[in-house]
């Protein structure tokens, strides 16, 4: 398959907004596939449609410690949130950085698998939080945002710093 582009932080397009997906074809089942690749070449345990920018509601998720537990998830959507934790959180978008943002403990999620099949998913734990993260991805969301703004401010002059001393 095929690796992507992520999109880096705080490029204007990972703040579209993700569209639903009409109908799960084989188009959707590749972007699934190439996404995977992407994820675990990156290394990373989620991946959000919008940060490839592709702004269709698809998300990968292997939280699994021998990264063999794919989970893709399409049009997902939050039915339940319960709890409340405070986890450490990185992104393939915000490379290097990792702050503490808090979210529900407990989610309960409806999506379409990679066959078009709905499903229903209680998630707890890390889980939880990386399924949280990713769909704020689809809504045009880095998790940075739930930072102040001097946090946001530093991040962004950090990363910027980061990109000119790369050229």
């Amino acid at each position: 398959m095929a690796i992507l582009k992520i999109l880096q932080y705080p490029d204007p397009r990972l703040h579209k907004i993700a569209k639903k997906v009409e109908q799960v074809n084989e188009t959707t089942r590749k972007l699934v596939r190439n996404m995977a690749d992407t994820m675990y070449a990156a290394p990373g345990v989620g991946l959000a449609a919008t940060q490839v920018d592709v702004h269709e509601q698809v998300i990968v998720v292997d939280v699994s410690e021998e990264r063999n537990q794919l989970m893709a998830f399409i049009n997902p959507e939050i039915l339940a949130a319960s709890g409340e934790e405070e986890c450490e959180e990185g992104c393939l978008s915000v490379p290097g950085i990792y702050e503490t943002v808090r979210r529900a403990e407990k989610v309960t999620v409806r999506a379409l698998d990679e066959h078009g099949r709905e499903f229903t998913l209680d998630a707890d734990g890390f889980l939880a939080v990386c399924i949280q993260h990713e769909i704020d991805h689809l809504r045009g969301k880095v998790f940075v945002e739930y930072l102040s703004q001097l946090k946001q401010t530093r991040i962004r002059s950090k990363l910027k710093k980061r990109l000119r001393e790369t050229f």
